[in-house]
């Protein structure tokens, strides 16, 4: 038994939680179960809390930078959790990982030029590229067996024939839940420097790997790689701050930072939000124990998914989860049509779920579910689709 609790289940309604009541504006109903955003249902602990009621507590909300006790957070977290150093110079404050991903675009490709990413994937990298004017080139993961792998020979051969400019990358991978393995990170990066191809790693998952595998940041290879990197990281997920506005882009190379950010400053983004950097200081300082319990709590949700699917629902297949707090469903056992999958989930199962064709046209017959809830909101919205599947199928 752990220190902390985590199934306890806390009213988030009447907050305005876009996860629990924006339900009439985005899907028409309010009776939906909500597992969809990407954002926990739990509390964080008094160690963090307190940090950050300090600071309020203080009065005034001015204009804020990071000072050396913000570096010296994120270099001792990435130190001792990923095993590589964050040299003086390359952090710039975000707002965001999506809003770095959208700078990064308008700043290393010119509209009409090609970036490459690889569905099923977060669907916000298609919009900031697409929504800039690029030209979106995907290399689709290859499923095989419950489990997705990188088909190298595709990506390389795109690169070439579509001038790739930009590789957006996102490791851990979001939705299918691989932890790349160094040597596939390896071969990525090696095809992107023999083509000239610029990297954003979106790398905002990674403390959530189970057990069993190990995040490989593209920052612990090797300094040769450094000159066309761009790593983003952000406390918003480990920490369920994402409300706070707050991220770390990493950038070792100086003429890829200066490039960056000149179009942060072209954007009209200066100073960080105040309250976003003192939870980041708690979090990184205070907040380990808090995080490696709810970790354990993460993974074993995972293993209750796995295991009801098998027992009762053995049609709906959970893809293998090495990391994220993201369960990848597929359901093309049951259903042949998107939109009847999406009539059980929704309006039998009453489950807001995020679909996967959001992700990519090739994934319409999964869906994603956020298990970063107490146990028994988890059992509640499996029994109701279970409940729903075997209704719909007498």
């Amino acid at each position: 038994m752990g220190q902390y609790d985590f199934d306890t289940i806390y009213d988030r309604r009447n907050t305005s939680s876009l996860k629990y009541d924006f339900g009439m504006e985005r899907m028409g109903r309010d009776d939906l179960l909500p597992l969809w955003v990407a954002d926990m249902d739990f509390r964080l602990p008094r160690q963090i809390l307190e940090p950050i009621a300090e600071r309020v507590e203080h009065g005034i909300f001015g204009y804020t930078d990071p000072k050396e006790d913000y570096d010296r957070a994120l270099r001792g977290w990435y130190s001792r959790r990923q095993g590589f150093q964050i040299g003086e110079k390359w952090n710039t404050v975000a707002p965001g990982v999506v809003y770095a991903i959208a700078a990064t675009v308008r700043a290393f490709t010119e509209p009409g030029q090609a970036v490459i990413i690889q569905q099923p994937v977060y669907y916000p990298f298609m919009e900031t590229i697409e929504l800039n004017k690029r030209k979106l080139v995907n290399n689709q993961l290859l499923y095989k067996n419950g489990h997705y792998e990188i088909d190298f020979e595709d990506f390389e051969n795109k690169i070439i024939s579509e001038d790739v400019k930009l590789f957006i990358l996102c490791s851990p991978h979001n939705p299918v839940g691989r932890v790349w393995k160094k040597e596939e990170l390896l071969r990525l990066m090696n095809i992107c420097r023999a083509h000239d191809v610029m990297i954003f790693s979106d790398e905002i998952h990674s403390d959530f790997v189970f057990q069993g595998y190990e995040h490989t940041s593209l920052l612990a290879l090797d300094q040769q790689y450094f000159d066309r990197l761009i790593v983003a990281t952000s406390p918003s997920k480990s920490f369920n701050i994402a409300g706070l506005q707050v991220a770390n882009i990493l950038i070792p190379d100086e003429k890829i930072r200066e490039k960056y950010r000149n179009e942060n400053t072209a954007a009209g983004y200066s100073q960080g939000n105040t309250l976003g950097m003192v939870a980041t200081i708690a979090a990184y300082t205070k907040g380990e124990v808090w995080f490696e319990e709810l970790l354990s709590y993460l993974q074993e949700n995972i293993s209750y998914i796995r295991d009801f699917l098998a027992e009762k629902l053995p049609e709906v297949k959970l893809t293998k989860a090495e990391g994220t707090y993201l369960a990848w469903l597929d359901f093309s056992e049951l259903y042949d049509d998107p939109n009847t999958l999406e009539h059980i989930v929704r309006d039998k199962a009453r489950l807001w779920l995020d679909s996967g064709a959001i992700f990519g046209k090739e994934t319409a017959l999964f869906e994603r579910v956020n298990v970063a809830c107490p146990r028994m909101i988890l059992e509640q919205a499996m029994n109701q689709l279970y409940s729903a599947i075997t209704e719909d199928s007498k």
